[in-house]
This record gives structure tokens, sequence and C-alpha cells, in this order.
């Protein structure tokens, strides 16, 4: 049997009503979960013992705008012993948009999901500290978001002062 349908039988079979979707086109595999399994079908992609995703190499999202579940997480984990990547997928709806964090699972999580938090406003629940990365504290907005203007907000953000 071939790794990526080991794979996918494997998840299946343990979380059958977890798992949304299954895609793999051009040779990368992603896999779509329900919001609330994520920390126990995380938990079993790194630790199963034929599997073993080790490696949280990324974290980002999608802001689809006019979609229901507005956002979606992305995780990018890869696993040593199968010398495989996986995209593990979740959607999120926006009241609120919350997910639970990974980084008791994959600690490389933290910063990744601090930029995702950043730049597009998705709390991470449970998250050691979460806030902001490159914005400012106090900037009240989130700059991937598709309702952000492209050329920002007028005075919202002050520039340094140019030193004569």
């Amino acid at each position: 049997m071939e790794i990526k349908e080991s794979i996918i039988e494997k998840l299946k079979n343990r979380f059958p009503e977890s798992v949304v979707e299954i895609s793999d086109f051009r040779n990368d595999l992603s896999i779509t979960v329900k919001k609330e399994s994520l920390l126990d079908l995380a938990k079993f992609l790194k630790d199963d013992s034929e599997l073993l995703f080790v490696m949280c190499k990324d974290i980002t999202a999608i802001d689809w705008a006019t979609r229901k579940n507005r956002f979606s997480t992305i995780y990018n984990i890869y696993s040593f012993h199968l010398n495989i990547n996986l995209r593990l997928k979740v959607n999120i709806d926006i009241d609120p948009a919350k997910v639970n964090s990974v980084v008791e699972i994959w600690p490389s999580a933290e910063w990744y999901e601090r930029e995702t938090f950043d730049m597009y406003g998705i709390v991470f629940e449970n998250h050691p500290d979460l806030r902001r990365m490159y914005m400012p504290e106090g900037f009240q907005y989130h700059p991937l978001r598709k309702d952000f203007p492209v050329l920002g907000i007028p005075g919202s953000l002050p520039l340094p002062q140019k030193p004569e």
C-alpha cells in the first residue's frame, strides 16, 4: 500500500467523523479536519509509531472572505520517518475566529501561531504567549484579511520621525 493511502486509511479508521476532505493535488496530500478534532488528530499524527509527524514546518491561514467558514488554518507538518509532507487544514467561523493551539504537540508552532494571529486575527486558544509579532500591540487591524484596505488605513499607524 502506498504511504499516502496508509495515512488516509489510518486517519479514517481512527477518526471516522473528523475527516472532512482529502485532496492529493500535484502530489501534495491535504487533509481537512473538523476544528474540534484538531488536537487529538495532531497528537495521533505525531505519536503514532508508523507515522511520526514530529515537525511542524509552518502554520498559515486563508481568508476566503465570502464563505460561511471564512478562514482556514493550514498546518504544514513533516514526517522524517516517512519522508512526507502533509497539510492539515481546519475551517473556522468568523465569530469568533478561534482554534486550539497545537504548541503542546509541536513547540515550533508557537511563532507560527503568533504570526497567523497578528496577520489574520485568528485566536489560538491556550497559546502560551499570544501577542503581536510584526504590528504594534495597539494596532486594531489584521493586514492579511481581505477586508483590509490595499493602501492601509490612513493615519492608523504613524511613521517614525525622520532625523534632520
